[in-house]
C-alpha cells in the first residue's frame, strides 16, 4: 500500500505573521523591493497559499538612503497624470528620494510587484517605509533582516 500525500492548503485563521525589520541603507532598489515582495506574500514559509495572506509584516526603516544603480537616478521617470488635458507629469527617481516623500520610491517599486487586486491590496497594508531610522513598531519585536548580507550584489558602496 501506496502512503499518498496531499497539499496541505492554509486557512487565514491558521495564518501566523511575523515582524521583520530591514535597514535599506545603501541597498539597490530592485533587490530589495523584491525580497519585501516575496516576504510579503509569504512565498519564503513552505506553508505558502497563493490565495491566502499568509506574508510577514515588513517595516524598512532609512528609505531616503537607498540606490539605484547606472544612470537610473537621473533616466528612470516616473510618470502620472492629473485628469485634465495635457495633465501629464514626470519626476525622476533623484526627485522623488530628495523630495518629501521618499519612501514612495520603495512602496511603488514593491506594490508594483505584489499580484494586483484585492489580496495585494491588503498584503500592502503590511508594508511600513519609514524615510529615517526611527519606526513605531518597537512593541511587535520585529526581527532585524540583513538584506546585504544575503548576496554582495545587494548593497552600493
Amino acid at each position: 500500500m501506496q502512503l499518498q500525500t496531499q497539499t496541505r492548503s492554509l486557512k487565514p485563521a491558521e495564518v501566523k505573521k511575523a515582524w521583520v525589520v530591514v535597514d535599506a541603507q545603501d541597498l539597490v532598489l530592485g533587490r530589495l523591493a523584491t525580497i519585501v515582495a516575496n516576504r510579503l506574500r509569504g512565498k519564503h514559509k513552505p506553508q505558502f497559499t497563493p490565495h491566502v495572506d499568509c506574508g510577514d509584516h515588513v517595516v524598512v526603516v532609512n528609505a531616503e538612503k537607498v540606490r539605484v544603480t547606472g544612470q537610473k537616478a537621473e533616466q528612470k521617470i516616473f510618470y502620472w497624470h492629473t485628469g485634465f488635458p495635457g495633465g501629464i507629469k514626470e519626476r525622476t527617481v533623484r526627485e522623488r528620494l530628495e523630495g518629501k516623500y521618499p519612501e514612495r520610491v520603495i512602496e511603488k517599486a514593491v506594490e508594483r510587484m505584489i499580484t494586483r487586486g484585492p489580496l495585494g491590496r491588503r498584503q500592502m497594508e503590511n508594508l511600513h517605509v519609514y524615510a529615517g531610522p526611527e519606526h513605531p513598531h518597537a512593541g511587535q519585536q520585529p526581527v532585524a533582516l540583513d538584506i546585504g548580507a544575503m548576496n554582495r550584489k545587494n548593497k552600493v558602496l
